[in-house]
């Protein structure tokens, strides 16, 4: 498990290498100076993604049997869909913003509810990762 979750921290540090690449890209060439979601993509990805999984390969190197936990498999797939769930919604909101695409109410409503979504997943998931740490790592 423990190569697993340093495979899965790499994915997430190109990830985030992309993202950064990308907004900086980007918003040269639309020649767009102001604020977007596109900036916080990278940092999300790095944060959320390759430190979290690096901790967590440190975790399962000291407490082997966090990695064989239900629950802690549970956290994996499910944070590993909504990660890129939420930020695939802020790259969608960034190039909307740098675009300066007129949404409809309707459409920027559809936008964040979508991206909400994303969120609730994802603190889900982090109750699954709390749970399974208490269970394994707690004596």
């Amino acid at each position: 498990m423990m190569k697993k979750l340093l495979n899965t921290s790499m994915i997430y540090f190109a990830l985030a290498i992309a993202a950064g690449v990308f907004y900086r890209e980007f918003t040269k060439m639309s020649g767009y100076a102001g604020e977007t979601m596109l900036r916080f993509v990278h940092a999300h990805l790095f944060a959320l993604g390759m430190l979290l999984f690096l901790v967590l390969a440190l975790f399962c190197r000291q407490e082997g049997s966090l990695a064989e936990d239900k629950t802690f498999r549970q956290f994996f797939l499910l944070y590993n869909i909504s990660l890129p769930f939420m930020a695939c919604m802020m790259l969608a909101r960034g190039a909307l913003q740098v675009q300066g695409a007129v949404l409809s109410r309707a459409a920027d409503a559809a936008v964040s509810g979508i991206a909400g979504i994303s969120h609730i997943l994802l603190t889900v998931s982090l109750a699954l990762l709390f749970k399974a740490l208490k269970k394994n790592c707690v004596r």
